[in-house]
């Protein structure tokens, strides 16, 4: 519980709320009442669900940081800039109103001209005082907010340090609440030995899913739903925005008919809708692979994940874990948490009977 806390206590705080505002707070709901959903859930599936919404809020939360932390950055070297290409004039302003701060001789009040040349420029710096007064003004609010950002930024980064603690140990512990659950109903029993074969023999992703279609379906108990319905309306299983759509080439030249999406390290990735697991693992040359079945004919296959969940044939409600994004070997604050970009890609394909489909069609996105 302590490492919800400390999260929620930077989301909250006064100096964090200025620069990430009502998201970070919404973020701070979401993790306060995820945190009491784990402290409550008794059996395994119960944990899966709350450390699922807990991870999820964990994202929200941590995301809502690294745009305050940029947005205090990037003030702090505007004002930075600005001091600096000021830096002549300021020199000066100081100059004067040093000049001006002390208790003036009696010397310094008589003026070459006599006493009408005296007159005149009291009169003159009469005038002029506000201006320079503003000037300080100004000056010392520019160097108090820059001091302001740099706490800020100090504070932040050592609460982001502890939040990315605490995401990594809830999705360990998302890894042994999957583990542990018994519960979830099976449509099939995976037959390991006909999908070795059907790997072996199909050298394309359409190939294996043609194949894929075929295995376990003598012994489906239950026929999935139809999704017709919800085209343009099923919504992303990972937290990220397109990087390629479908047809697009990567930097190889190789055109798919999926669509890729930059993630952030970690990153959960859920199913969207209830689904039936019909493959995970390693596949060709796409990395580790999850296929799902949301209603018949129609297969989601998510590729690029560094961990997958579930065993083939169970069916899962929507919104159940399936997979993580990977993670760098030694993660830090650069690469996970403090960073201005994803680092990690999903490529998600959508079948329908044996053709592709654009995911776009399916999917609700701002196509970044």
């Amino acid at each position: 519980m302590r490492r919800f806390t400390l999260l929620l206590a930077l989301l909250t705080s006064p100096a964090f709320a200025q620069t990430a505002g009502e998201d970070a707070s919404r973020a701070a709901e979401a993790l306060e009442a995820a945190s009491v959903l784990l402290d409550s859930a008794d059996d395994a599936s119960d944990r899966v669900s709350a450390l699922t919404d807990t991870i999820r809020a964990y994202e929200d939360g941590l995301a809502a940081m690294r745009d305050g932390l940029r947005g205090a950055a990037i003030r702090e070297t505007e004002l930075t800039r600005k001091l600096a290409a000021q830096d002549q004039e300021i020199s000066q302003l100081l100059g004067v109103l040093t000049s001006m701060g002390g208790r003036a001789s009696p010397g310094a009040m008589v003026h070459p001209k006599g006493p009408l040349g005296t007159a005149r420029s009291g009169m003159l710096v009469a005038a002029v005082a506000p201006g320079l007064a503003q000037q300080a003004a100004d000056l010392r609010a520019d160097l108090e907010e820059v001091s302001a950002l740099r706490d800020v930024q100090q504070n932040a980064a050592q609460r982001l340090s502890e939040g990315l603690r605490g995401v990594q140990q809830a999705r360990t512990d998302l890894s042994q609440a999957i583990a542990d659950r018994t519960d979830l109903p099976q449509r099939f029993t995976e037959d390991p030995v006909r999908t070795a074969l059907l790997i072996s023999a199909t050298e394309t992703l359409e190939g294996f899913a043609s194949g894929l279609t075929q295995i376990g379906e003598d012994d489906s108990t239950a026929a999935a739903s139809s999704i017709e319905g919800l085209r343009g309306k099923v919504p992303l299983p990972v937290r990220g925005v397109v990087l390629r759509e479908a047809g697009d080439p990567d930097a190889a030249g190789v055109a798919r008919p999926g669509i890729v999406l930059a993630t952030r390290p970690g990153a959960l990735v859920t199913t969207p809708t209830a689904a039936t697991i019909r493959y995970n693992g390693p596949l060709l040359d796409y990395g580790l692979v999850t296929i799902l079945e949301p209603s018949p004919d129609v297969l989601f296959v998510f590729a690029g994940m560094d961990t997958v969940y579930g065993e083939i044939g169970e069916v899962l409600p929507a919104g159940s874990p399936v997979g993580l994004m990977p993670v760098p070997t030694n993660p830090s604050l650069q690469s996970e948490g403090g960073g201005a970009g994803r680092s990690e890609t999903l490529y998600i394909e959508v079948r329908e009977g044996d053709a592709p489909n654009d995911p776009l069609v399916w999917f609700a996105t701002d196509k970044g």
